[in-house]
C-alpha cells in the first residue's frame, strides 16, 4: 500500500530537525492516545471485574430466586416444596432458611446489629464460598444448638475469636405480662468467615437451621428459600413455575430485584467512566490533526520540491497520512500494552499506592468489596482498541488531502 520511498519520506518528517527523536507534538498526540486507551481498559476491567465479583458474592450467599410466604408466619410443610421446587426445569439447588435480624453483644461490652441466618449444616458446608473463606475455626462444627459462625470484620469490632461467647438479642420478644421481653440466647463462635464482602464480613451471623427455629419460635418452619438456577440471566421461567406451584401464595424474588439499585449504580457509573476516558482519545486525535497540519505547513517547500520531481497527489497524501497513523498506531499499541499490565497487577499497584501514601484507597466500607477488581473482557479491548484507531485514521485524512492539494506554485513564491 505505501511504497519505501513513501515509506522513508514519512518517517523523516516525524523527527525533530534536531534529533532522532519525535517531535514535541507528536509525542504529546502518541501520549494522550496511549494515556486514553490504557485509562479506558482499565475502567473497563475494572468495573467488569466489580460487577462479577459482586455478583459471585451475592450469588454464593444468597439464591438467584428468593421464596417466601405471604406473611411473616414463614413457610410451613417447607420439605415438601423444596421438593417440589427442586423439580422444576433449570433448578440447581433449593435451600431452607430462617433470617432474623438481631443485636449481638460479647462479654467485653461490645454491640452491633448483625443479620441471623439459619441453615441445614450440610447446606452451609456445600456453599463454597463460605467454606473457602472461613478464616479460623472448624466449620464442620457447625451442628448443634449453641454453635455461630460469624464474619471476622463483626468478630474484629466486637474484640471476639473462635472459641468465644456471644449473645443474641432478638427485638421480636416473649410477650409476658409484664409486656414484651427480648429473646436473649448465648452462643460459642466455632469459626469466622472472610467472603470479601464487607456488607455480609461485618454483619452476618449463621446458625444451624434447628437452632435458628427455635430461636426465632419458627417450629417446622422458615422464613424462606433460597433457590440457585443453572442460568441466572434467565429465570423468569423459574419464578413463573414457582408462583405456579405455589398456587399464588407464595411471593418470589430474584437476585436482580433485590439489588437493582446496586446493579443500577455500577452500570450508570461505568457508561459515565468510559464515556470521559472515551474523550481523551479523542482529545488526542484532535492534537494528531494539530500536528499534521503545522508538518504540513512546515514541509510546504518540501511538498513543493516532491510535486515538480514527479510525486503525485496520491503519494503526498500517503506520506502525511502515514505520519497519523503511525502515531496512532504506537499509541494505541503502547496503550492496550499498559492498560493489559496495570490491570494484570492492579492489586500490586493498590498495595504500592497505599504505603507510599499511607491511605487506603479502597476502603471496603464504602465499596463493599475488600479488594479492588479486575476482569479483562477481550471485547473491551476490541472496541478500546478500534475507536483509538478509527479516530486516529479519521484525524488524519484533512491534513493529508490539504498536503495533496498544495499549489507547487504557491508553496514556492511564499517560501
Amino acid at each position: 500500500m505505501f511504497s519505501p520511498f513513501e515509506r522513508m519520506v514519512a518517517f523523516r518528517y516525524l523527527r525533530a530537525r534536531r534529533g532522532a527523536s519525535i517531535s514535541v507534538i507528536a509525542w504529546f498526540s502518541l501520549v494522550g492516545i496511549a494515556l486514553g486507551v490504557g485509562a479506558l481498559i482499565v475502567t473497563q476491567s475494572v468495573f467488569n471485574g466489580f460487577r462479577a465479583e459482586f455478583l459471585s458474592q451475592i450469588l454464593g450467599l444468597n439464591g438467584h430466586i428468593g421464596v417466601y410466604a405471604p406473611g411473616p408466619a414463614g413457610l410451613p410443610d417447607y420439605d415438601l416444596l423444596t421438593g417440589t421446587v427442586a423439580k422444576i426445569p433449570g433448578v440447581v439447588s433449593v435451600t431452607p432458611m430462617i433470617e432474623g435480624q438481631t443485636m449481638v453483644t460479647s462479654a467485653g461490652g461490645g454491640a452491633a446489629f448483625a443479620l441471623v441466618r439459619g441453615i441445614k449444616p450440610a447446606d452451609f458446608l456445600a456453599r463454597d464460598i463460605l467454606v473457602k473463606g472461613i478464616k479460623g475455626g472448624d466449620p464442620k462444627a457447625f451442628t448443634g444448638d449453641d454453635a455461630v459462625v460469624v464474619g471476622f470484620r463483626l468478630a474484629e469490632k466486637l474484640g471476639l475469636h473462635v472459641g468465644d461467647p456471644i449473645t443474641l438479642i432478638s427485638p421480636k420478644g416473649n410477650a409476658t405480662a409484664f409486656g414484651t421481653v427480648p429473646r436473649i440466647r448465648a452462643y460459642h463462635i466455632v469459626a469466622t468467615f472472610d467472603v470479601g464482602m464487607y456488607q455480609y464480613d461485618s454483619g452476618y451471623v449463621f446458625m444451624p437451621l434447628e437452632a435458628a427455629q427455635t430461636y426465632f419460635q419458627l417450629p417446622d418452619r422458615v422464613t424462606d428459600l433460597q433457590v440457585m438456577a443453572g442460568d441466572a440471566d434467565h429465570i423468569g421461567a423459574i419464578a413463573q413455575a414457582i408462583v405456579g406451584a405455589g398456587q399464588g401464595k407464595l411471593r418470589v424474588y430474584d437476585w436482580q430485584q433485590a439489588n437493582a439499585g446496586y446493579l443500577n449504580v455500577v452500570k450508570v457509573e461505568g457508561n459515565v467512566t468510559s464515556l470521559v476516558t472515551a474523550l481523551i482519545i479523542f482529545v488526542a486525535a484532535l492534537n494528531i490533526i494539530s500536528s499534521l497540519i503545522m508538518l504540513v505547513k512546515d514541509k510546504g517547500r518540501d511538498i513543493a520540491i516532491l510535486r515538480t520531481m514527479g510525486a503525485t497527489r496520491g503519494m503526498i497524501m500517503r506520506i502525511f497520512f502515514l505520519d497519523g497513523v503511525a502515531v496512532g498506531t504506537v499509541g494505541t499499541v503502547t496503550g492496550t500494552v499498559l492498560g493489559l499490565l496495570f490491570c494484570w497487577k492492579i492489586d500490586s499497584i493498590q498495595r504500592f499506592l497505599e504505603s507510599l501514601t499511607g491511605t487506603q484507597l479502597f476502603a471496603p466500607e464504602f465499596y463493599y468489596l475488600s479488594q479492588l477488581p479486575a476482569k479483562v473482557d477481550p471485547v473491551d479491548v476490541v472496541i478500546a482498541v478500534a475507536m483509538a484507531l478509527g479516530l486516529s485514521f479519521g484525524a488524519t485524512i484533512l491534513p493529508s488531502l490539504r498536503a495533496a492539494r498544495l499549489d507547487p506554485v504557491e508553496a514556492l513564491r511564499y517560501e
